[in-house]
């Protein structure tokens, strides 16, 4: 694969709708379970002109609805890892929220482990640590209608959205195949990342309690902090403006 093959897989997978020579760190964003790159969107006008937000559009939604979406993590891990490198050539960072945030855990071992360069910092939010048992019954099998129901319970998906039968149609195979990411995934033991994490909780989250977040600090070996922010499981809306301004500090030493 040429320079250019490997432009055209990253420019595939990462959606950058502010590009340019001055960025001095990529953000790179991994959406929640049926979520996609546009969720991102809002955060280039509100995060430092240095940072350069590198939204994931991953395959069954978007642009890439057409194609199949993945069930599995690590597969859809390693096609990242794939697509990746291009972008890796200046400090970079990953947040990922709910299952977004275990695949950018995943990603960030498997760049330590191919011999990649690291992040420079790991935020989650809104997602239990990997360690732990998922404390949830599985969910990505039920019957649509039951499946919707889950959905309007993590109240973060428009009443009128839930209620459109067609766009639900196209929106449920993404949402079923995230759930299965995670609800098929298992833990697997490794020397914590040297990299610092942050952890985000919303304070009424029923997915991700805040009070269980603390063990995420077994996953580094370097700094640890977590912030617990106004909302429900999908606060990174409702907190958007708290949230990108603790962004912005963390990021403070690379921008």
């Amino acid at each position: 694969m040429d320079r250019t093959d490997r432009g055209s897989l990253a420019d595939s997978w990462f959606v950058r709708p502010r590009t340019g020579p001055g960025a001095a760190l990529r953000l790179f964003c991994f959406p929640y379970a049926g979520g996609s790159a546009p969720v991102f969107h809002p955060w280039r006008d509100a995060l430092p002109e240095s940072v350069e937000v590198c939204a994931v559009q991953a395959p069954g939604r978007g642009s890439r609805l057409g194609e199949r979406p993945f069930t599995r993590l690590l597969p859809l891990v390693a096609a990242l890892g794939k697509a990746i490198p291009p972008l890796l050539d200046r400090p970079f960072a990953f947040f990922g929220h709910s299952i977004g945030g275990l695949v950018a855990f995943e990603l960030a071992h498997h760049l330590r482990t191919s011999g990649g360069p690291a992040p420079a910092r790991l935020f989650v939010a809104g997602c239990n640590p990997p360690q732990l048992p998922n404390p949830h019954p599985p969910i990505h099998a039920l019957p649509d209608e039951a499946l919707i129901d889950e959905l309007r319970a993590l109240d973060g998906t428009p009443e009128a959205v839930l209620d459109h039968e067609e766009l639900m149609a196209l929106m449920l195979p993404a949402v079923r195949a995230d759930f299965a990411l995670l609800e098929t995934y298992t833990y697997r033991p490794r020397p914590p990342l040297e990299v610092p994490i942050t952890v985000f909780g919303g304070a009424d989250d029923r997915r991700a309690p805040p009070d269980g977040l603390d063990a995420w600090r077994a996953q580094t070996s370097a700094a640890f902090a977590r912030h617990v922010l106004p909302g429900g499981h999908l606060f990174l809306h409702d907190s958007q403006d708290r949230l990108l301004a603790l962004l912005a500090d963390a990021l403070s030493e690379w921008v």
